[in-house]
């Protein structure tokens, strides 16, 4: 075969495999096409099936809700078409979200106001079940907050059960400024209320899974709360806002002083150690630093100020225990006291202060000096052995130590 005739042969084999190529590539990229196009109708289809889907439960959602408010407008007229009163008396159910647990294991000597003792703490426990911690994100960047929550120890309760005509309701209380005056109960922050809701400010320390350790509160240990929202100085302080007279008598509920005797150190030292265990305070020097804040304001309820030997006749010598005025029922009614007799004056009387478990006993004489004398463990508070936290578990949070002035023993 002559080179000519050679040449023209490979170049008849070489159209020829271009042509199979090609044809191969344009069947592949029909075959591609056609792939592509079915899938794109197959989700083009599977769109539309989730669209209908999501406007036929979008659709449920809302005659469900119209349902639900059907029902609840239903079940508020059965509740009030067959009361007489001039006033709708709706019912609305309500679970607290939380519970307190604080520095304050009773009432007695708990502030009678937030932010009064900033060393005072309390860790909010959520229940990690029903709100789990994402609930709380966001909540640590607010300095501080407002808890709604429930007056449980008030013993009153039970006139809530009652009809209104029999609930003895008290249109007015006694007030610690009025010197035992009385006072429009909605005028006051009094606990005794037609509904037993508080309402209190605190400042937020840190906020740790379900939990958000609080300083500056007046809760005492064992408190439901029913809510929890973040303080917004921009809208909640008001700057011209006034109040009566009587409310900004300055230091009238003050002490003179509060000194430690010489066996305090050597009594708390002993109590120490089994309470620092469960005890939100890193030692007891900023323990006694709580007690001196504490004390710092007169705890003692109006009666026992007025007449301290009336108390401890009437205890019949048993040691006395503080009742704050808002808590209390009207003593000075309620207790029968007469006018001043004896000698016995209120140096001579022993008042108690239970705080995280422990009795702090103390005197106030005459000039209204505090003197705490000793620390024992408390036999008259609930169980704390649930109780699930303490300072070391907020250490890491609370940051550098502030520097406490720790009250010096005299």
């Amino acid at each position: 075969m002559s080179p000519v005739m050679a040449v023209t042969e490979n170049t008849k084999w070489l159209r020829v495999a271009f042509a199979i190529v090609a044809t191969a590539f344009s069947a592949s990229a029909t075959i591609s096409v056609l792939l592509f196009r079915r899938k794109s109708r197959d989700l083009n289809r599977r769109i539309r099936e989730l669209e209908a889907s999501l406007k036929a439960s979008l659709e449920k959602c809302a005659a469900e809700r119209q349902g639900r408010t059907r029902a609840q407008q239903a079940l508020r007229k059965a509740l009030t078409e067959n009361n007489s009163d001039k006033f709708e008396r709706t019912f609305y159910p309500m679970t607290p979200i939380a519970v307190v647990q604080s520095c304050f294991s009773t009432r007695n000597g708990t502030p009678r106001q937030p932010l009064l003792v900033p060393l005072a703490r309390a860790c909010l426990a959520f229940d990690s079940g029903q709100f789990p911690p994402a609930a709380l994100e966001g909540l640590g960047e607010y300095s501080h907050c407002w808890i709604l929550y429930v007056f449980h120890l008030n013993t009153d309760l039970e006139k809530l059960w009652n009809e209104p005509a029999k609930s003895k309701f008290k249109a007015k209380v006694r007030v610690p400024r009025l010197k035992g005056g009385r006072m429009g109960v909605f005028a006051t922050r009094s606990p005794h209320r037609p509904c037993p809701i508080g309402l209190t400010v605190a400042k937020v320390e840190a906020v740790q899974g379900h939990m958000v350790l609080l300083s500056g509160v007046d809760l005492v240990d064992g408190t439901p709360v029913l809510d929890i929202k973040p303080y917004l100085p921009y809208c909640d302080s008001v700057q011209e806002a006034t109040v009566p007279k009587w409310v900004t008598v300055d230091n009238m509920l003050a002490v003179a002083s509060v000194s430690f005797s010489q066996e305090f150190s050597s009594t708390l030292a002993n109590c120490w150690v089994k309470t620092e265990k469960r005890s939100l305070y890193e030692s007891p020097g900023e323990f006694q630093s709580l007690i001196k804040e504490v004390l710092s304001w007169d705890i003692r309820s109006l009666s026992q100020r007025k007449r301290p030997h009336g108390c401890l006749l009437k205890m019949e010598n048993h040691a006395v225990s503080n009742m704050n005025p808002e808590f209390e029922k009207d003593q000075d009614e309620d207790l029968g006291y007469e006018n001043e007799q004896g000698s016995i004056s209120s140096s001579n009387v022993i008042y108690h202060l239970i705080l995280e478990g422990l009795d702090i006993s103390y005197i106030i004489d005459c000039g209204g000096n505090a003197v705490v004398e000793k620390v024992t463990p408390s036999t008259n508070t609930q169980d704390n052995s649930r109780r699930c936290c303490n300072y070391m578990i907020w250490r890491d949070k609370l940051g550098p130590k502030t520097i406490v002035e720790t009250a010096t023993n005299t």
